[in-house]
């Protein structure tokens, strides 16, 4: 080939490093994705045993990744016994003065009453192995039209996860910054067996049904919301999923690099540096060279500890 014969054919231009999301919404949802996504997946031990796995494992499939909206929800299994506190004790408790929305004492409700007999359930569970206390906080609790209707649907939901009707009675509160509802479940089946249900279902799948009826209610994130949540999560004192997306970008030497030019945008990357300097004010983090930081092992439990007694605090 001589060299007139030489011609060169000009390709398409093809996205490099750079061409990912360039706004600070964009970057943080592709952010919390490499994460595990704002909607939480479930770990790698799952329970096998017990009802709801398999629609666990649905829920958390369906559950989309980024906008949707989520809820925490908290779980306990308490066994019955001489030396337990009776849980007629607990509802009274759940039901004292100023939990409601209009700072009055709290009413229990159950899938077709607004007033339930608390004594009455309380009275079913004598004799059962066991029975479960649930705590469930939606994202956005404020803006549901009816949180008592939000509590029946998820009721129903895990009827038709769990393949049992359910006996169980709630009380919604509005005493802290996030409304919630306690939920209790007797601990037997429809058949009158122990009621045994999946770890993972208890952990995860519930908690992706609860977020997929706010979803539905009130639409996915915007661009705003988003914002907000990433701003929220700064000052958090509380494991965040700002702080899984961090501790994703540990690289080498075990240092997360946050200097300008990286990969993220610079609203994103300004959120991130802020986030380790408050953890380095806990003693959670250290800067070891401009720009690049360490997280500490102790990191993840401690903030959990915190968030677990901010939680407690509240209640109080």
């Amino acid at each position: 080939m001589t060299e007139d014969e030489f011609r060169v054919r000009m390709g398409r231009m093809r996205a490099g490093p750079s061409g990912g999301p360039k706004t600070f919404v964009g970057q943080a949802l592709a952010a919390a994705q490499r994460a595990g996504g704002l909607a939480r997946r479930p770990s790698s031990r799952a329970g096998t045993f017990g009802r709801g796995r398999v629609a666990s494992l649905q829920a958390l499939r369906a559950s989309p990744v980024g906008r949707a909206r989520g809820a925490v929800v908290k779980a306990r299994i308490v066994r019955g016994g001489a030396r337990r506190v009776p849980l007629a004790t607990h509802l009274q408790y759940l039901m004292r003065e100023g939990v409601t929305q209009d700072g009055e004492r709290g009413q229990m409700f159950d899938a077709s009453m607004d007033a339930a007999d608390g004594k009455a359930f309380a009275e079913r569970c004598e004799g059962d192995r066991h029975h479960f206390r649930f705590i469930v906080s939606p994202d956005d609790a404020e803006q549901l039209s009816d949180l008592k209707g939000f509590t029946r649907d998820l009721m129903r939901q895990a009827e038709a996860d769990l393949g049992t009707r359910l006996d169980w009675a709630a009380v919604d509160h509005w005493n802290t910054g996030h409304p919630h509802v306690h939920v209790l479940v007797r601990g037997r089946t429809d058949r009158d067996a122990d009621l045994v249900i999946s770890r993972d279902y208890i952990k995860e799948g519930l908690r992706a049904r609860a977020g997929a009826l706010v979803t539905l209610e009130l639409g996915p994130r915007s661009d705003r919301e988003i914002r907000q949540l990433i701003e929220s999560q700064v000052e958090a004192d509380r494991w965040t999923p700002l702080d899984r997306g961090l501790a994703r970008m540990t690289g080498e030497q075990g240092l997360i690099d946050l200097r300008q030019g990286g990969s993220n945008s610079e609203p994103l990357r300004s959120a991130q540096v802020r986030r380790m300097r408050k953890l380095e004010g806990l003693g959670l983090a250290q800067e070891r060279a401009p720009g690049r930081w360490r997280l500490e092992l102790q990191a993840e439990p401690t903030l959990r500890e915190l968030g677990q007694r901010q939680d407690i605090i509240g209640r109080m």
